[in-house]
């Protein structure tokens, strides 16, 4: 679970304005963070299959959100995609 200074400290790195909450890249940032904790978690708990189930709906969110990026606009997602380390 992401606490809310760590969140906080997501929103401040990846908003794109000053009054940002929901930008395309931010909600993605988010969702990265989400997915690392979860992956920690099945470190400690492999067989924890429920867990996997909403990882993997993250993960297929986060795809969606990554592949409407990429048709909107390549040089923010290629950013992006390095930023944050994921591989593609």
């Amino acid at each position: 679970m992401i606490t809310i200074e760590r969140k906080n400290a997501l929103v401040a790195d990846y908003r794109t304005h000053a009054q940002d909450t929901g930008s395309l890249e931010l909600q993605v940032a988010l969702l990265t963070e989400r997915i690392n904790d979860l992956n920690k978690h099945f470190s400690l708990f492999p067989k924890d299959t429920h867990s996997r189930t909403g990882l993997m709906k993250l993960v297929g969110r986060r795809r969606k959100f990554l592949d409407y990026l990429h048709k909107s606009d390549k040089n923010k997602y290629e950013q992006l995609i390095q930023r944050l380390d994921i591989r593609k």
